[in-house]
């Protein structure tokens, strides 16, 4: 039995205990940066993209917003409102940020 139990000095012991604190801290930093790229950088690509299409909203674009309305937008205002005319004799009053994208000229009357 006593071939099973190695014998190991302090100063070894202290050296193999730094090697797994110091690769403890690369796995964590590892983990980290792979976080990052997945998840944080994407999403803030998506948020950039979806605020230059919010800035450059101007009269006349057609819109689908996060309900699912398709419009064309006929006042924009300085608060973060638009005018959205759905048909004829609808028209509703939304925030600019539940405007999901922007559709091709014509693409409501083709409907």
């Amino acid at each position: 039995m006593n071939f099973l139990i190695q014998k190991t000095n302090d100063f070894v012991t202290e050296s193999s205990g730094n090697s797994n604190s110091y690769s403890l801290i690369f796995m964590i930093f590892i983990f980290l940066l792979v976080f990052y790229f997945v998840l944080f950088r994407p999403q803030q690509k998506k948020d950039k993209e979806h605020k230059n299409l919010i800035n450059a909203l101007v009269k006349g674009d057609e819109v689908i917003t996060t309900s699912g309305f398709l419009g064309r937008i006929n006042k924009v205002t300085n608060n973060g409102y638009v005018f959205l005319q759905l048909n004829d004799t609808t028209e509703v009053l939304i925030q600019k940020d539940f405007i999901v994208s922007l559709l091709p000229k014509g693409t409501l009357k083709s409907l």
